[in-house]
């Protein structure tokens, strides 16, 4: 049996420190993270192209995340959700660096 607590270990983070990604379950075709920012973003320039499709709820802070196919970044806050189709250029613009941001995100495979 696996169990957890999702807002386990959400010590205040140093900006400095490295964003926090955990597998939480992968199985064949599914993969469910749990991810803990801070005052984080996506590097200049980068942008996350997945092949899988990713659905992603912030649980805990705020963020902002832009499309590469959008003219402005959408804001997101605690509860908000969003389905990512495969292929989707996107990145993190913003995360609220006074508090833990926590995404929970399940990649899934097309289809």
């Amino acid at each position: 049996m696996m169990a957890g607590n999702i807002f386990a270990g959400l010590l205040p983070m140093a900006p400095e420190a490295a964003e926090r990604l955990e597998t939480l379950l992968a199985r064949p075709g599914l993969r469910i993270e749990r991810i803990v920012s801070s005052g984080h973003a996506s590097p200049a320039g980068f942008w996350y192209e997945q092949a899988d499709a990713e659905w992603v709820v912030l649980l805990a802070g705020e963020a902002l995340l832009r499309f590469e196919d959008e003219t402005e970044a959408r804001r997101l806050g605690t509860g908000d959700w969003i389905y990512i189709e495969p292929g989707r250029r996107h990145r993190v613009d913003w995360t609220a660096p006074a508090m833990p941001t926590v995404w929970l995100a399940i990649h899934h495979a097309p289809g």
